[in-house]
C-alpha cells in the first residue's frame, strides 16, 4: 500500500484555517497584516501550498480567537503531520525533476496518494501508472536527455512506487482513455513494446481499472490538444484539480470550472473511445504486431 504524506493535512489544515478566518470576517489583507506578513502566504497555507509553522499557526489561532482545547490540539496535529516527509521524496530530493514535478518538488505524486479516482487521457504513451520499468525507463530517457543513468533508475523506481495505489487495499478507481497511436508506437524496442501491452492486458482485468481505446477511425477530439489527468480529492481534503502536461511546464488546475471542463473533455473521449472488450482486443491485436514474428506467446 503505497504511504501517506503531508499533502492531505495540508489540505485539511488549510480548510480549518480558511473557514476559522470566514468564521472571524476576516479579509486575507487584514490576517497578513496582523500577522506581518504577504497575503500570498497565508492564502498558500489555506490552499495547503505552504509548509506550515507551528508559530504562525499559534498566532492565526490567537488572531481568530480559537479556544477550545480540542480544537487548538487539533490544529497542531494537522501542523505536525504536515511537516513530516512524503514517501516520494528521496526519489526526487537532489535529482533534476521529473516532469510532474516541475510545478512543485512532489505535488503530483502527493495529491496522487490524497486521490481516490483519476481519469487520464494518454496520447502518445501510455499512462505511467500502467508502465512496465523497461518501458518507463525507455520513455523518461527519451524525455530526460539531460538525466543520468542513476537519476532516471530513481525516477522509473518512483513510478513503480506509484503504481501500488491500484494493489492496496482500497485501490485507487483508475479510467484511462488511450490513443491508439500509443498502443501502434514503437518505444525501447519491439521485445518492451510486447512486454508492456502484455502488462497492460493483466492490469485491463482489476476491477478498479477501466482502459479504453480511443480509435483512429474516432477522427480528431478536443482531447488531442495534450495528455491530462483528472484527480478526484475526497471532500475532506479538498476538491478535484486537473493536472495538465506541456513542453513549457505543467499546470494544476482547481478552479471548478476547469475541472468541469475537462471533464467534460475527457467524457467525449471516453464516448468516443471502444467498449471493454473490443479495447481489450485492440491491445491484444497491437501487441500481436509488435510481435517478431507477429503473434505474442501469450
Amino acid at each position: 500500500m503505497v504511504a501517506s504524506g503531508p499533502a492531505g493535512p495540508r489540505r485539511r489544515l488549510g480548510a480549518e484555517l480558511r473557514r476559522l478566518r470566514n468564521g472571524a470576517g476576516l479579509h486575507l489583507d487584514q490576517v497578513a497584516g496582523q500577522l506581518r506578513c504577504s497575503t500570498s502566504k497565508i492564502s498558500r497555507l489555506e490552499t495547503g501550498k505552504g509548509i506550515p509553522k507551528p508559530a504562525d499557526v499559534r498566532e492565526l489561532m490567537r488572531i481568530y480567537g480559537v479556544a477550545a482545547d480540542t480544537e487548538r490540539e487539533m490544529l497542531m496535529r494537522l501542523v505536525r503531520e504536515s511537516r513530516t516527509e512524503g514517501w516520494w521524496e528521496p526519489y526526487v530530493d537532489g535529482v533534476a525533476p521529473e516532469r510532474f514535478f516541475l510545478d512543485a518538488p512532489g505535488r503530483y505524486a502527493a495529491l496522487e496518494t490524497d486521490a481516490v479516482g483519476l481519469r487520464a487521457f494518454d496520447l502518445s504513451v501510455i499512462n505511467g501508472l500502467l508502465q512496465t520499468e523497461e518501458y518507463a525507463r525507455a520513455v523518461l530517457s527519451v524525455e530526460l536527455p539531460h538525466h543520468s543513468d542513476q537519476e532516471i533508475d530513481l525516477l522509473v523506481e518512483l513510478r513503480s512506487r506509484r503504481q501500488e495505489a491500484l494493489r492496496r487495499s482500497d485501490p485507487l478507481r483508475l479510467v484511462v482513455v488511450v490513443d491508439e497511436a500509443a498502443l501502434v508506437r514503437v518505444v525501447g524496442g519491439r521485445e518492451i513494446m510486447v512486454a508492456q501491452l502484455s502488462r497492460l492486458l493483466d492490469l485491463m482485468q482489476l476491477s478498479n481499472v477501466d482502459v479504453r481505446v480511443l480509435p483512429f477511425g474516432a477522427g480528431l477530439r478536443r482531447a488531442h490538444m495534450g495528455t491530462f489527468s483528472i484527480l478526484e480529492i475526497p471532500n475532506d481534503l479538498g476538491s478535484g484539480v486537473v493536472y495538465v502536461e506541456g513542453h513549457a511546464g505543467e499546470t494544476f488546475l482547481e478552479a471548478d470550472s476547469d475541472v468541469e471542463l475537462y471533464a467534460d473533455v475527457f467524457g467525449d473521449a471516453l464516448d468516443r473511445s471502444l467498449d471493454a472488450g473490443e479495447s481489450q482486443e485492440a491491445v491484444r491485436r497491437c501487441r500481436d504486431q509488435h510481435a517478431p514474428h507477429g503473434k505474442a506467446s501469450r
